[in-house]
């Protein structure tokens, strides 16, 4: 046999590899499908119920960007925004989360959050950098549940909650007071306005005041309460006198009151006092001996006996 003739067992034998069933190029597709999955899967644990809420002007309002709120967190979303058939609303649908299915229920109240600049003070200033948003307060948690909703036009009167005793003042038209303005006793704040409301009749203004419970001895059945906001100008024959009770009343308004020398009991919670345009002469003479008991928290200490009113005061 010549050289170049050779034998087939003289040649390399062909080796036979088993190609992969899956291959790697598969592998990062797959994975990314699975965490789509997983994503979708914790987003739709999230949703909750969906609702409708009719209001008369849907200004600032902006699907799939406008939230809806309940102490500060977002707890929704507005799906979209449209006119009513009749054009006299808009209708918003609102996405709920979960975990604030509890909103869906007949009593809850729902109103549009915008800046808003007035007498009453500034509100709603933080939505000119987030926007408005809707803002929400729970019904009753045993009330039914309910997926079509009147909104609010106005922020309701919400009182706040209630840290002291609670009495009424009342006069025939409110000038300078609002939710929160102090009420002072020698000077000294002692409580607060809560909330402002017209009486039952509406021929007057109730305002319902709530003085600390270590300073509710001072008001008794006689008590005198006045306005103490604004500047107070008296003439006389010698010139002008112009003074406030402090800068704080000078700004936000502010209620000031007096004790008789000669007082009865304690006025019970709840009752009903008027409330004068200004304090007479007399009332600033008045200079009872009440005792109270943790008058100052911050007093301090190792000063003057008469400046310590941490102790109660003997009568």
């Amino acid at each position: 046999m010549s050289a170049t003739h050779k034998s087939q067992s003289e040649f390399p034998s062909a080796v036979i590899k088993k190609r992969a069933k899956l291959s790697l190029i598969w592998l990062v597709p797959a994975v990314a499908a699975i965490v789509a999955a997983v994503l979708v899967f914790q987003n739709v644990k999230k949703i909750g119920p969906t609702i409708t809420i009719r209001f008369e002007d849907g200004g600032g309002l902006q699907a799939n960007q406008t939230v809806v709120r309940y102490r500060g967190v977002q707890v929704g979303s507005l799906r979209s925004v449209e006119l009513t058939k009749d054009t006299k609303h808009v209708e918003a649908v609102v996405r709920l989360n979960r975990s604030a299915s509890r909103l869906a229920r007949t009593g809850t109240i729902f109103w549009v959050v915008r800046p808003e600049v007035g007498a009453a003070g500034l509100r709603g200033l933080e939505t000119i950098v987030s926007g408005v948003y809707i803002q929400a307060q729970p019904g009753k948690e045993t009330g039914p549940e309910q997926k079509q909703f009147v909104g609010l036009e106005d922020p309701p009167v919400i009182p706040p909650p209630l840290d002291g005793i609670e009495y009424v003042l009342r006069t025939p038209a409110n000038a300078s007071l609002n939710e929160g303005s102090p009420i002072y006793y020698r000077g000294i704040e002692v409580g607060s306005v809560r909330y402002l409301q017209l009486s039952a009749d509406s021929t007057t203004v109730d305002i319902h005041v709530s003085i600390k419970t270590n300073f509710a001895p001072l008001v008794r059945n006689e008590t005198e309460w006045w306005n103490a906001g604004g500047i107070k100008v008296n003439f006389h024959f010698f010139g002008i006198d112009v003074g406030a009770e402090n800068f704080k009343s000078l700004i936000v308004g502010g209620i000031a009151f007096a004790t008789p020398t000669n007082y009865s009991s304690i006025a019970q919670s709840g009752k009903i006092f008027p409330l004068h345009d200004k304090s007479e002469e007399k009332w600033l003479k008045w200079s009872p001996v009440i005792p109270i008991t943790n008058a100052n928290p911050v007093a301090p200490t190792g000063g003057l006996p008469s400046l310590d009113l941490n102790q109660p005061q003997k009568q």
